[in-house]
């Protein structure tokens, strides 16, 4: 079975102010005076020049890890100053595609330590994000995200690692954000959302009592027919399996999950989340459905769900910490080891039925849930939104701050990508 740093964006406008503020206040670490709550005055760095990302000349040299190294499997170490890795990509004044409940610095969040990680491997070094090498190496291509909002959180992250190089064209044929477009009209590359937090299709029953039916053998219409022609496909889901669902194949209820129906055999979320997948993957693989997919599916396994701490979302629970774990300190719930073991033999068994059926499609896994099972400290907690307001995930313990080491899920992409092209 396949097992399972965040850099500085470059800021020349505030060097010499750097400079003048460290000698003033030598006290104070210059990572968090450059990097603490008022980061939301700090003005975006100059936008890069047409010539430089419309450049159609060689491929920009691009650090790659060496083939025999699993960078899945390792340990977040402090980031150090010396390697331009002690502060973040972006920031939420260079970079306008961070969602409010995921823009942890506007809503001043005291402890920026957090950003201050980057993930290495055990058996090599996990190069920064290289935005001129990823959009020349997908020039002409198009890639879609399909899933829950953690599949538009890794979106977002990696329009607002691109925004050092170029600015998108929105491109959506519709107002819903959930389905958005865009173009890098400079590199001919297209990035969209499409969400399908069940990849199924799914309807809410019961909207008071949150009951969902799942028709299991059933791809979502929803983004089936919208990834054909697309050149690569990002899978993932999860989260929303822990809902009380009715579960249906061919027509026909089969059981159901925390439903307490009578009669209705409770098969678990395992079972839900395992056929799913199971239903998605055929159905891109097969160019079944109407998909018409031939290109690169890349599955990403799953965020945690355990790192609510003192109560579960809606009882109080939090995430307070503000570092990562080390080795052996992480809390994983059982559950999330069970359905993150699931997703990778469903990817296994696809993966051997698409060689031996020669099948036109491909799959790569993006196996994350190692590295970010030792990140309780990434998420927005109480730092995405206003302390007023009233919002149904307050502490907000599923999504990652941008910036944040959701990042790391890029520079992933970005090395998976460099392997298998």
């Amino acid at each position: 079975m396949k097992k399972l740093q965040l850099t500085a964006v470059s800021l020349p406008a505030l060097a010499v102010v750097a400079v003048a503020v460290l000698l003033l206040t030598a006290r104070r670490p210059s990572f968090l005076r450059w990097y603490e709550p008022s980061i939301a005055s700090v003005p975006p760095g100059p936008a890069p020049s047409s010539a430089s990302s419309s450049s159609k000349s060689a491929p920009p040299a691009v650090a790659r890890v060496p083939s025999d190294c699993d960078i899945f499997r390792g340990e977040w170490v402090p980031a150090a100053a010396a390697d331009d890795g002690a502060a973040p990509y972006y920031t939420n004044r260079s970079c306008a595609e961070i969602q409010e409940h995921q823009n942890c610095m506007k809503y001043g969040r005291p402890d920026l330590g957090f950003l201050r990680w980057r993930w290495r491997p055990e058996r090599c070094e996990l190069p920064r994000f290289d935005a001129p090498a990823f959009l020349h190496l997908v020039r002409g291509r198009s890639m879609a995200f399909v899933g829950d909002s953690l599949a538009r959180n890794h979106m977002q992250s990696l329009l607002c690692l691109l925004s050092k190089v170029e600015s998108p064209k929105d491109v959506s044929k519709t107002t819903d954000p959930e389905f958005r477009t865009v173009r890098y009209e400079s590199h001919n590359f297209t990035v969209a959302a499409f969400r399908s937090p069940f990849l199924v299709t799914a309807n809410q029953s019961d909207p008071a009592g949150g009951l969902w039916d799942l028709y299991l053998d059933e791809p979502d219409a929803v983004w089936v027919t919208g990834v054909a022609g697309f050149d690569y496909v990002v899978v993932s889901t999860a989260n929303w399996f822990n809902k009380p669902s009715m579960f249906y194949e061919a027509g026909r209820l089969v059981g159901c999950h925390y439903c307490l129906v009578p009669g209705v055999a409770d098969l678990t979320l395992r079972y839900s989340l395992r056929a799913a997948f199971r239903t998605a993957l055929r159905a891109l693989l097969t160019a079944g459905g109407g998909a018409g997919f031939n290109g690169t599916v890349v599955v990403r396994t799953l965020s945690p769900t355990s790192h609510f701490e003192g109560g579960e979302w809606n009882k109080g629970g939090d995430c307070r910490r503000t570092r990562p774990y080390a080795a052996g300190e992480a809390r994983v719930a059982r559950r999330d080891v069970d359905l993150h073991e699931l997703q990778v033999e469903e990817f296994e068994k696809a993966e051997a039925e698409a060689r031996a059926s020669g099948w036109p499609a491909r799959l790569l896994l993006l196996d994350t849930t190692a590295a970010m099972w030792l990140r309780p400290d990434g998420h927005p907690s109480r730092y995405g939104h206003w302390a007023h307001e009233n919002v149904t995930l307050y502490n907000d313990c599923v999504h990652w701050c941008l910036p944040g080491p959701i990042d790391v899920w890029n520079e992933m992409l970005l090395q998976l990508l460099l392997r298998n092209s």
